[in-house]
């Protein structure tokens, strides 16, 4: 396919959510996944050298295009939306959420030292976590993780991507 990279790129921009090479794949089913996979990262190195207001990222197991952190203000503005916030009591939950998961409240709390069930409610209706399941323990309690749109908010292309400990104390100095 001669248009190969326009084609993707186009099925990229259009896409809601990140999408993965599965997607487009399943779209494009003569093409081979490795000459999917080297369009896609030429996008990618065209974007970078580029330098301009978007970009093309891996987020989420995906691909999906950004803005960059400079030009929040202004698409703030067009979109007259003003950012998601999370108070630091909800940054704190899901920070504990992130790095235990599955995790149950319980354990939540005990990190925490506080009840957390506002913060947990809030950052449930937000979609950054979900209910997994329960525990097979007595009472078999609500286990929590993240979803794909923390991963996508957060701007991840799996878990592994959150920084460690060893980095946070990097930064304190």
């Amino acid at each position: 396919m001669d248009n190969l990279k326009a084609v993707i790129e186009s099925l990229i921009f259009i896409s809601d959510t990140p999408i993965t090479k599965a997607g487009i794949k399943g779209i494009l089913e003569d093409i081979k996944e490795k000459e999917i996979s080297s369009a896609i990262n030429n996008l990618i190195r065209e974007y970078e050298e580029r330098d301009g207001g978007i970009s093309l990222r891996e987020i989420a197991g995906g691909y999906q295009f950004r803005t960059g952190e400079a030009m929040a203000p202004w698409v703030q503005k067009l979109r007259g939306e003003k950012p998601v916030t999370l108070s630091p009591a909800a940054m704190e939950t899901l920070a504990v959420v992130a790095y235990r998961q599955p995790v149950m409240k319980s354990e939540i709390e005990k990190v925490r030292g506080v009840d957390v069930s506002g913060s947990l409610r809030g950052l449930l209706e937000k979609n950054l976590v979900r209910m997994m399941g329960r525990k097979n323990v007595p009472g078999r309690p609500i286990i929590y993780g993240t979803t794909r749109k923390f991963l996508e908010t957060f701007g991840l292309n799996t878990l592994s991507d959150l920084p460690t400990l060893r980095e946070f104390k990097e930064l304190e100095g």
